[in-house]
């Protein structure tokens, strides 16, 4: 049997996948970076590993994320992608019906209109992190909570509290104040949820159209207060996947399957895992510009330069 490998790093996780000829999902790995990606990327390989026997063959490898470039050198991957395409294909093929994806992840909100099986149109939040998972844990951790916790915490509240929705410093000052006043913290939890889904509509989805079947991925779909907000704000069930913390991953995956000659320019798992690799930065000065120039060096080898407007140092 031939085997895929999707990589998806993204800024809070890193995730993994290994699917087979017919797209199954035969092993994922998601964990936390903790501000060390390539470390992150290398333990997700390991865990993979595992499931994989010996003779098994990887057949290609596609990484995606906002780290999906320092994934792809690090890893020799065969294709690289952004992960509105990854997402899009990985539910598509799941979900035939799919029309709409919300994706909420660590510090990034997206939104995916599919028509046709096609991805027509997205969004995504700008400068703002508020409503996405790094604002909910930190919120878990100002509250003494682990955020395993929050959704069911979220579906037992008995009143309605407004949470300040449109920035995470009014958000949290507003929760804050009700604390003070002696509010129930189930309350204020189903407040927070509801702040989210009102900032995602306002902020991301911007009056485009969502239409049923929806999808919630990433790692904010766990959280059932967030999905039971967003069910009472649109008036339409939403569907958690089964995969929906690696979707991405399996899109990255099953890219890097279409676009497979049967040749993967792939390094191996024990080479990955064990090689030495870093990325480090360094500011062109050779024009006004001043371009900030990422360098990629594999076993003491610089294998890669990325980052300049002009193209000099790629």
């Amino acid at each position: 049997m031939k085997y895929y490998l999707g990589i998806d790093v993204g800024s809070i996780s890193a995730k993994g996948v290994i699917i087979d000829e017919n797209y199954k999902v035969i092993a994922n790995c998601y964990l936390r970076t903790l501000g060390r990606p390539i470390d992150a990327i290398k333990e997700v390989l390991k865990n993979l590993k595992k499931n994989l026997s010996s003779s098994a063959e990887i057949r290609s490898v596609g990484t995606t994320g906002s780290a999906r470039r320092l994934a792809g050198i690090m890893l020799n991957a065969d294709i690289v992608k952004n992960e509105i395409i990854a997402h899009a294909i990985a539910a598509s093929h799941f979900y035939p019906d799919v029309n709409t994806i919300i994706e909420i992840g660590g510090q990034d909100s997206k939104l995916i209109i599919i028509r046709d099986a096609i991805p027509v149109d997205f969004a995504m939040n700008t400068v703002c992190a508020a409503g996405t998972g790094s604002f909910l844990d930190h919120q878990a951790i100002r509250l003494g909570l682990p955020i395993e916790e929050f959704g069911k915490l979220a579906l037992m509240a008995k009143n309605k509290v407004h949470i300040a929705s449109r920035c995470t410093v009014f958000a949290e000052s507003d929760m804050i104040h009700k604390t003070q006043l002696g509010i129930q913290r189930n309350d204020i939890i189903s407040g927070l949820c509801e702040a989210i889904v009102r900032n995602y509509l306002t902020a991301v989805a911007k009056g485009k159209e969502i239409k049923p079947l929806i999808l919630f991925q990433g790692g904010v779909a766990a959280n059932d207060g967030v999905k039971k907000s967003f069910e009472k704000a649109l008036g339409i069930k939403i569907h958690v996947p089964e995969h929906f913390l690696v979707m991405g991953a399996i899109g990255a995956a099953m890219l890097s399957g279409y676009k497979s000659n049967g040749k993967t320019s792939f390094i191996g798992f024990d080479k990955s895992i064990d090689l030495k690799f870093e990325s480090r930065g360094f500011e062109c000065q050779d024009c006004p510009n001043h371009c900030e120039i990422v360098e990629a060096v594999r076993d003491r080898q610089t294998i890669a330069r990325y980052g300049s407007r002009c193209g000099k140092w790629n």
